[in-house]
């Protein structure tokens, strides 16, 4: 069992890996060089800490030894004078104290780990690429993780990183911000990263939490400088989606970590200046005329967040922006989805009789959640043999021990 100590440095690489390397991509200019700094600076932490103790400033503290470690490797390999003058001009401006830029330098893109966003989602990368080398670089997310995000093998999402990171070498791409007029040609990219920064917290994809708060509030963070910065209907959309979902954390798991489902949550606990501020960001967002598929998600949520229980949620009113939300971004997950919301607002024999059909489809016959709503709706059915099936398959795929411990209950209670 590790240590107290090393549990913490493995918090502090979840939680500040992805901004220690966006700072230390910008000093440097090279995205490997940064990558083996921050591996170099959380490797020196591992032996320093545990003896001479955690520093105030852990984030400050990693960016220094990143940073010199870099420059050490460059000194060693006889290259990179050009570059070790640019440090030595840099040094004199870095800050490591918040999240705002080190420099004086006015940037259209001011948050580095933004700017690092930004940078991966570059047009020349392959989108699904893109997508993945954000995730990996930005919060850490490891491979078998990103894989879990997108239902996909591992492999396929090594492959998609290598690929960008090949493509970044092989053209050369600079470190650089687009201007203004260019930042949209990434904009759905981006938008798309921080949604899975969101829900990879939200609902971690495997480990012993079912929320990873560093996420969901660094996704938050992220949102708001980007609506900021892009105030589009989509951008407004996404910030109203993730404060709207952001709004249940307390009542969502108890003190012990157990998961609550949204039937049993407290409501009193759901933070209503969220739910406000979400539900406004609709507002301006629908005035634009355009729906996309994170402003109809958000509304989504917002017909959760303003029902007082379950039973007097507006069902029919979720299923119809259920199927506009295919119409425009046909997905299987959202395909569950209806199928639940219909299971609840038509009864279980509905619902289950489109699972049924969608565990046809490849990505969802290993997909957990898919085996435990038609274990809930068959249970319901009094299809007690079917539940059990279903149950015990949905165990045997999950990977978060929350997540697993509640299937294992709701399986003992109707064994």
């Amino acid at each position: 069992m590790l240590d107290p100590i090393n549990l913490e440095i493995g918090r502090i690489y979840k939680s500040e890996s992805g901004r220690v390397l966006a700072v230390l991509i910008r000093i440097l200019g090279d995205l490997d060089l940064a990558e083996d700094a921050v591996q170099e600076a959380f490797s020196i932490a591992m032996e320093k800490w545990p003896i001479d103790g955690i520093p105030k400033n852990p984030y400050s503290w990693l960016i220094s030894a990143g940073k010199y470690r870099a420059i050490d490797s460059i000194k060693r390999q006889g290259r990179g004078k050009e570059l070790l003058a640019d440090i030595a001009s840099i040094e004199k401006n870095i800050s490591t104290n918040s999240h705002k830029p080190f420099d004086e330098e006015k940037s259209i893109v001011e948050d580095d780990q933004l700017r690092l966003i930004f940078f991966c989602c570059h047009p020349a990368l392959p989108l699904d690429s893109r997508i993945a080398l954000s995730l990996r670089d930005v919060c850490a997310m490891s491979t078998a993780e990103i894989a879990r995000a997108y239902l996909l093998p591992v492999e396929t999402i090594k492959k998609r990183i290598s690929r960008a990171k090949a493509l970044i070498k092989k053209k050369n791409l600079p470190y650089e911000i687009p201007s203004s007029t260019e930042l949209n040609q990434r904009l759905d990219a981006v938008l798309r990263v921080i949604y899975l920064i969101f829900n990879e917290g939200y609902s971690a994809s495997s480990g012993e939490e079912h929320i990873r708060k560093e996420l969901t509030e660094e996704a938050v963070y992220l949102s708001r400088k980007l609506a900021e910065l892009i105030p589009s209907p989509e951008s407004l959309g996404l910030l109203a989606l993730l404060l709207l979902q952001e709004s249940r954390r307390e009542s969502r798991v108890t003190l012990d970590g157990d998961l609550i489902p949204l039937e049993q949550q407290d409501r009193s606990l759901w933070d209503q200046k969220l739910i406000r501020e979400g539900v406004q960001l609709i507002q301006h967002a629908v005035m634009s005329g355009r729906l996309g598929p994170y402003t109809l998600q958000a509304a989504i949520a917002s017909v959760h967040a303003l029902a007082d229980s379950v039973q007097n949620t507006q069902w029919d009113l979720i299923i119809g922006y259920y199927d506009m939300l295919l119409s425009i971004n046909p997905s299987p997950v959202v395909e569950l989805n209806r199928a639940i919301a219909i299971g609840m607002n038509k009864g279980p024999k509905a619902g289950l009789s489109i699972i049924k059909d969608l565990l046809k489809v490849e990505s969802l016959n290993t997909y957990h959640f898919t085996y435990a709503a038609q274990a809930d709706f068959s249970n319901r059915l009094g299809l007690k043999d079917e539940a059990i099936k279903a149950y015990q398959r949905a165990i045997k795929l999950v990977r978060q021990e929350p997540e697993r411990r509640y299937l294992e209950k709701k399986l003992s209670e109707i064994l």
